[in-house]
């Protein structure tokens, strides 16, 4: 890592420390602003002391980063366009990522001082947006050109639904425990409050397997958040990285000789396969017959370019950039087919998806260092500041406090919800689902909610992009002016 800055000169240096320090920083606090995310319901159902409740959530937060993948770090990593990161200068790439965190950062803090369940994936994609669009002003280019459209398309969309969808199964989880167990002579103490369970039974705690139940959804809350937000923080640091390092970071220069000639078998497979598409293509299919030309053109300039290559450091500079760009535009080429109204065989979808695995491993990668201070970072910031979310999560969204039933409800809702997201690349904001499937639970329970602090957090849900979007865009047009 250190000789990363042996080949610049001081105030660069200074830059480059400045960068990763923002995006250590910013993971700290997505750490201590979304812990409540996974310790609010055990705190507020006494199934665990707060202190213990939010240690164990950073050990999981911090499994969930060395474990959850790259897919959402490379969905953050291609919001803006390979060309945007690859065309600017070192030094501009740093302006552009310093003026992202700086913008998710402020606006993350705010949200925090005001104890308001804001989400920190919002802020960051509102802040990458502000920039491209900057950018794109600044240099008279399209705003086409200004970020990855269907990929910003794509994660909007997600992140509007995933609170709906939280809302809607927490509601329908508390629907089936109320019909279920509501009279159950051993379970029936699971639709209790903690004061409720004091009142009448004596007891502080929860029923012992209730409480094991709201320990493990907490937990997989926890590890969910690390494996889905841990990742964000990786794919921030890629970009700064690809952007002032282009040469050692295109590609995995550590990859060894069974994952290049894996990549070749690949293109190999590829190239036959789209082959035989376009033989097999209707005359009258235009757009069909040129997507799969281009593949093929793709595909064979690669395997020129990997032809007798089994150690990418043979390759110079313009080599790894032609290699990089290529195999993403093969990549995205096979999302195209796959979502094609014409592959309906499951086993083609299975064969695009593998080989589409296999030739990206090599430039979606992270070193092994990345993943841990990240990871680190996480879980010390979710082991600090935690109290002010929780209050509003634990005391200040419904009318009364939680059910045992609706903080294990809202918690696995969460926790599949993120799962199923981190695996399928979906950056979702962990704050939002879990706000909103709390909020399910009471509407379902017919305790009410607050409409105050419904209010706020909807009002902080709406001005996230916007702010964030407007924030970086100043931020980036000052740093460019003023230095």
């Amino acid at each position: 890592m250190l000789d990363l800055f042996f080949c610049f000169i001081m105030n660069h240096n200074l830059l480059i420390f400045l960068a990763l320090f923002f995006v250590l920083f910013y993971e700290a606090i997505n750490g201590f602003h979304d812990t409540a995310n996974s310790v609010s319901t055990l705190i507020y159902t006494r199934a665990m002391s707060a202190r213990i409740a939010v240690i164990m959530s950073g050990v999981f937060n911090f499994l969930g980063v060395l474990f959850g993948g790259l897919t959402v770090a490379y969905a953050i990593v291609h919001l803006l366009p390979n060309d945007l990161v690859f065309n600017t200068t070192s030094t501009d790439s740093l302006y552009m990522i310093f003026s992202i965190l700086l913008a998710a950062i402020i606006w993350n803090l705010l949200t925090w001082y005001f104890c308001l369940p804001a989400s920190s994936s919002h802020a960051l994609i509102g802040a990458i947006i502000g920039v491209g669009l900057t950018h794109a002003m600044i240099v008279h280019a399209s705003l086409l050109y200004a970020f990855n459209l269907p990929k910003i398309i794509s994660v909007v969309i997600s992140l509007i639904l995933s609170p709906i969808i939280g809302l809607i199964i927490a509601g329908s989880l508390i629907f089936l425990l109320r019909y279920y167990l509501n009279n159950n002579t051993r379970f029936y103490r699971i639709h209790m409050t903690p004061l409720e369970r004091e009142k009448i039974d004596g007891k502080t705690k929860p029923p012992f397997l209730i409480k094991i139940a709201l320990i493990l959804s907490s937990i997989g809350v926890s590890y969910a958040h690390g494996a889905n937000d841990g990742q964000k923080g990786i794919g921030l640091i890629m970009l700064v990285l690809i952007g002032i390092a282009p040469s050692t970071f295109l590609v995995d220069l550590h990859a060894d000789k069974n994952d290049i000639i894996a990549t070749k078998n690949a293109l190999e497979n590829l190239e036959k396969y789209y082959f035989q598409k376009k033989i097999n293509t209707l005359s009258t299919q235009y757009h069909q017959k040129k997507l799969n030309q281009l593949i093929i053109k793709n595909i064979i300039s690669t395997k020129l370019l990997l032809k007798n290559i089994l150690d990418y450091n043979m390759l110079n500079v313009k080599q790894r950039f032609q290699l990089r760009h290529v195999l993403l535009i093969i990549a995205n080429t096979i999302d195209q087919t796959k979502n094609s109204s014409e592959i309906t065989d499951l086993k083609d979808q299975y064969f695009l998806i593998k080989n589409q695995k296999i030739i990206l491993k090599t430039i979606e990668y992270a070193p092994t260092w990345i993943i841990l201070i990240i990871a680190l970072s996480l879980s010390i910031g979710t082991m600090i500041g935690w109290k002010r979310i929780v209050i509003t999560i634990g005391e200040k969204i419904g009318k009364k406090r939680m059910t045992y039933a609706q903080a294990m409800s809202a918690q696995i809702t969460t926790s599949v919800s993120i799962g199923i997201a981190s695996y399928t690349g979906i950056p979702v904001s962990t704050t939002h689902i879990l706000s909103s499937s709390v909020a399910g639970t009471m509407l379902i329970d017919g305790n009410g909610i607050q409409l105050n602090t419904i209010k706020h957090i909807g009002l902080a849900w709406l001005l996230t992009l916007p702010v964030s979007i407007l924030l970086s865009g100043l931020l980036y047009w000052v740093t460019l002016s003023v230095i």
